[in-house]
């Protein structure tokens, strides 16, 4: 059985993202599909990751009732700079996406911060499911430090100055399998990947069909 969930999200590179790690949990039994064309999402005005996920996610399914729909929202947060950029990431230096000037921006407040212990900070993503009649969040976290410098040419975001500490790279040094195996995202979508499988997830879909739990490999 095969299972589309459709993504509340317009981020190209993220989009991208997600169906490798969903494909390498999941096979070809879970779809991740794009919302319609013409849809403009909100201005995300949440105060959690939690809040924006469902937001998105929300305003998603007034147009699709009867899918089975799914939010994301992803930030980094800085021990030092008391959660910055946090929901905020996307949009840290002011233009929505702009990576480098976001990068440019944390760099400049970190600058200060010359021991490593000091530099800690963590990628969280939450995962809302929206589903006819409630929404389960699934998160994701990965500790790591703030490098002093951009490395590795991978990814996007904050992924060049983010190091994980178990392989002493940052996320942008990884190749995109390394990464899908370890990031935030990746565990936040094992967690919805596993949740699928149970008897619990049981809804209706289209108001006639039953849409049973998916066996994963």
């Amino acid at each position: 059985m095969k299972l589309n969930l459709y993504l509340a999200s317009k981020n190209r590179k993220k989009v991208i993202e997600i169906r490798k790690i969903v494909k390498e949990i999941a096979g070809e039994k879970i779809k991740i599909l794009l919302p319609p064309k013409n849809i403009i999402f909100p201005e995300e005005t949440g105060k959690t990751f939690e809040e924006n996920a469902y937001l998105k996610a929300k305003y998603l399914k007034g147009y699709l009732k009867e899918e089975i729909v799914i939010g994301e929202d992803s930030g980094l947060i800085v021990d030092k700079l008391n959660g910055l950029p946090g929901v905020n990431s996307a949009r840290f230096a002011g233009i929505h996406g702009d990576d480098k000037k976001n990068i440019k921006k944390l760099l400049e407040m970190m600058r200060k911060y010359k021991n490593k212990e000091e530099r800690k900070a963590k990628f969280i993503t939450v995962v809302c499911l929206l589903l006819k009649e409630e929404k389960k969040f699934f998160k994701g976290e990965v500790e790591g430090f703030i490098t002093f410098s951009p490395r590795g040419k991978n990814g996007f975001g904050y992924d060049p100055i983010f190091e994980f500490p178990s392989l002493s790279k940052t996320f942008a040094e990884l190749s995109p399998e390394e990464k899908n195996k370890v990031s935030h995202r990746a565990i936040a979508f094992r967690k919805l990947s596993e949740y699928l499988e149970t008897s619990e997830f049981c809804v209706m879909c289209n108001g006639k069909s039953l849409v049973k739990p998916v066996m994963l490999r």
